[in-house]
């Protein structure tokens, strides 16, 4: 593989534009680059989430998914790269469907917060939502070739409110619900 990463400061970007894995330069503010930044802004999320005390089981499931972040970016770098398949969703259907066995059900909206963790995966969960807003953007204006990372991060998010749920119950913080308010 290279040395890929042996200069970091190019200056080739001072004009505005950035590079695609194939050479082809493209406006910063292009769609595609936006969706790369929103996931790698998820990624670092996660990165500090991975720092609080987490139990083992989601912490695993977290860095496995930051693998698949990474895979997101390359594809998103290189159009015909393809690395999310069926079995990454199928990965986060399994813990979804675990992680969320133990909760109650939910009779009202929940407020972000409960535990540090908690309140952390919630910020993930969010930034998460924005990432796939962007990729879907991205997929109007040029086409991904399928839609596995689309659905990965609709997962993702999903995955990670439960995690939160999780997270507060863990911590002993009570789920603060949503009061409607009239008029």
């Amino acid at each position: 593989m290279g040395h890929r990463l042996s200069k970091i400061v190019t200056r080739t970007g001072d004009t505005g534009t950035s590079g695609l894995a194939d050479g082809s330069r493209l406006p910063k503010w292009d769609l595609r680059f936006e969706a790369m930044g929103d996931v790698d802004e998820l990624n670092s999320h996660l990165g500090v989430l991975l720092t609080l005390n987490l139990p083992q089981e989601l912490a695993t499931v977290l860095l496995d998914v930051q693998q698949r972040l990474f895979d997101i970016g390359g594809e998103l770098a290189m159009p015909e790269y393809h690395a999310i398949r069926e079995e990454h969703l199928a990965t986060l259907d399994a813990a979804l469907e675990q992680f969320n066995a133990s909760l109650p059900p939910l009779k009202e909206f929940i407020l972000p917060g409960g535990s540090p963790a908690a309140a952390q995966a919630h910020l993930a969960r969010a930034v998460a939502r924005r990432a796939e807003r962007a990729l879907w953007r991205t997929h109007e204006n040029t086409p991904l070739q399928h839609t596995f990372s689309l659905r990965f991060l609709n997962r993702l998010s999903d995955l990670l409110f439960v995690m939160a749920r999780v997270l507060g119950r863990s911590a002993g913080a009570a789920e603060s619900t949503w009061q409607k308010r009239g008029g």
